[in-house]
């Protein structure tokens, strides 16, 4: 007897459509099991409520961050409920990007104004040699600059149409880290204020950037069709 089998192609679209959440969901995964053991060494001084020595560390921030990233989407849902019911377009895309600006920059934010332990007493310190501060930094003091405005990049020009470009999300990238290595010099938190701490955040925000090119740029020539059309 024969029999003809038909094989059922998923689409492109559909393809795409899941890839995002599950590198996503990947890299997740990865971040978990590589931050386990610092992240489980905060954990108790953030159960028992002592903040100063849960958000006063990099490890507590972190571990609040991802406690709190299901409270993060449960708040974008519902601003994105209360659009499609009056009528907005792209109500989910829109309400993500403001939560995952927020969620994802906050913290890093808070990180980086963490007082070192000659606060207030340390003279301020600035690096204005470029390149000089990457050998200090290493791989891990690097990465993390990397992703201290990675979340900017990433959702602001899926907010906003006037940033959707590259030389314009680098321009943003470069201007709230100078307001960041201000803020250090100012309050005299201890730490270096460096040019290269500015252009690795940058490079970081254009970086994410360009791993959301794709979304934002739907969306900005949606925008611009509605706006021919109209």
């Amino acid at each position: 007897m024969n029999h003809e089998t038909s094989l059922t192609v998923p689409s492109p679209g559909r393809v795409r459509r899941f890839l995002g959440p599950g590198l996503a969901a990947g890299v997740l995964v990865a971040v978990l099991v590589v931050l386990r053991g610092p992240l489980m060494m905060a954990a108790p001084a953030c159960v028992a409520g002592r903040w100063q020595g849960c958000l006063g560390t990099f490890n507590g921030v972190v571990l609040m961050t991802l406690v709190l990233l299901p409270v993060a989407l449960l708040v974008a849902w519902a601003l994105a409920s209360r659009r499609r019911a009056a009528g907005v377009p792209d109500a989910w895309r829109l309400s993500l990007a403001e939560v995952g600006m927020v969620h994802g920059t906050l913290p890093f934010l808070w990180m980086t104004l963490m007082p070192g332990g000659g606060v207030g007493v340390a003279p301020p310190r600035v690096s204005l040699v470029p390149l000089r501060d990457l050998v200090t930094m290493g791989p891990l003091g690097i990465g993390g600059n990397l992703l201290v405005l990675a979340s900017l990049g990433f959702f602001a020009p899926m907010r906003w149409a006037a940033v959707a470009s590259l030389p314009r999300i680098l321009a943003l990238g470069v201007g709230c880290s100078v307001l960041i290595e201000t803020a250090q010099y100012v309050f005299r938190l201890d730490r270096v204020s460096s040019v290269d701490d500015v252009l690795v955040n940058a490079a970081g925000a254009v970086l994410a950037g360009l791993a959301s090119r794709r979304l934002w740029r739907v969306r900005t020539a949606h925008t611009a069709a509605i706006r021919a059309a109209a």
